[in-house]
């Protein structure tokens, strides 16, 4: 049986960005929202000698203090982060409560790129940096990179609707060819964004996608490539293979991509940001003894316009349904129905997988808040054994509740 099988590397991910979108050099113009962070031409151009080299930067040995966080780097320096105490506080303190075996979360100002968490837990074994690794499985968060590419490739919208039956928790042959007999369910790419139903995804992206499709709107929204930051990160890895039905299952999210928590950050900024793709910062200053030698004062930095305007705001549509309709509504809504971030609606992806030989079962939440006017991006991964206790949504939306009630926003209470 032949297979058509491609790891994208670094190098081919840029090719494919590359080739279809304009990567952001400092001289291409970008939608309204985000113009006020291109518009500097003149100081994008001009030579800068950017920060100094942040060699021995150690996000695992944090100092955490009422109203700074520091981390050692090389040669007696300290690095200043742009990491908010109480964000981090909360996204830290609720792994260790629950001992969770590995969990993840990086939140992110959405229009400039800083990052305000960044949490990583590992209850027993040598500690590693959950965040730069991209060995867990994308999951069901891959439904982004499908739902942009039969946006942008095929001309489908969030209304576009598919009937269907079965595979809802797995994808077989037969359910993947349309049968009115059959079919007696109908969704939206909205809805089923939002519940996570497999089969619309594996149904629409057979009938309208090709393996060269799917590779490269996921080269544009950054699998391939590790994320330009100052720790050393693995790129996500994705594989699309050519037979139908394996086509099927990788793009509603059935194995085949890996993904790191920041990479996903950086893909949900993206979306929440109109297509725009930033650059993450983490370091505001840096320290050497009492003396600051170097400040970040520099314009927040576009990578690329990874999708056009149009196509990201098909995919919030979609990724409201999953918090307000879908799989995450249990997550941000108590059992009165009562929303914990009242007012403020919240466009989001769930994943789960289960790696039933080895024990591990994977969760991912990732979002961006307020919906309709983003501020900030989150993504959060729990890996749990059989028995767990809690599961990324619940973590990213402690930290969202965190953020919103150090705003003020109104009914919204912090996490206990």
């Amino acid at each position: 049986m032949a297979v058509f099988t491609r790891w994208i590397g670094v190098a081919a991910a840029a090719g494919i960005v590359l080739a279809l979108v304009p990567v952001v050099r400092g001289n291409i113009g970008v939608d309204d929202p985000l113009r006020k962070i291109t518009q500097p031409i003149a100081a994008l151009r001009a030579p800068d000698p950017g920060p100094p080299k942040l060699t021995g930067l150690d996000l695992l040995r944090l100092d955490i203090r009422p109203s700074r966080v520091t981390a050692p780097l090389d040669e007696g320096r300290t690095a200043e982060l742009t990491i908010d105490p109480v964000l981090q506080r909360a996204a830290r303190s609720m792994m260790q409560r629950y001992r969770v075996p590995e969990g993840g979360l990086v939140l992110s100002e959405t229009a400039t790129g800083r990052i305000l968490a960044y949490a990583s837990y590992v209850a027993d074994g040598e500690p590693f940096d959950v965040n730069a690794r991209a060995s867990s499985p994308a999951a069901s968060l891959f439904k982004v990179v499908t739902g942009a590419a039969l946006v942008e490739k095929a001309g489908l919208s969030s209304e576009t609707e598919q009937c269907y039956h079965g595979g809802k928790s797995r994808i077989v042959a037969a359910e993947l060819n349309d049968d009115p007999r059959r079919d007696r369910w109908c969704a939206t790419v909205a809805i089923a964004m939002g519940r996570s139903i497999n089969v619309v995804f594996g149904r629409l992206a057979q009938k309208h996608l090709t393996p060269e499709d799917l590779l490269a709107m996921g080269g544009a929204l950054g699998f391939g490539s590790a994320v330009p930051f100052p720790v050393p990160n693995e790129p996500p890895k994705l594989e699309i293979p050519s037979e139908p039905l394996e086509f099927a299952r990788t793009s509603a999210g059935f194995w085949h991509s890996t993904l790191s928590p920041l990479a996903a950050a950086v893909m949900t900024q993206t979306i929440a940001n109109g297509g725009v793709a930033l650059e993450p910062r983490i370091v505001a200053s840096v320290k050497k003894g009492d003396t600051e030698i170097w400040k970040d004062s520099r314009e927040p930095r576009v990578l690329r316009r990874a999708i056009q305007s149009s196509t990201a705001a098909e995919v919030t549509a979609m990724m409201r349904q999953t918090v307000s309709n879908g799989s995450a509504y249990k997550a941000f809504h108590d059992a009165k129905g009562r929303a914990y971030l009242p007012q403020i609606e919240v466009a989001g992806k769930t994943g789960t997988l289960s790696d039933h030989e080895n024990n591990r079962h994977y969760t991912w939440f990732v979002g961006f808040a307020p919906a309709e006017k983003p501020e900030v991006a989150v993504s959060a991964l729990i890996v749990n054994t059989p028995t767990w206790h809690i599961k990324a949504p619940q973590l990213a939306r402690e930290v969202l509740r965190a953020y919103f009630a150090k705003q003020g926003a109104k009914g919204v209470t912090p996490p206990s």
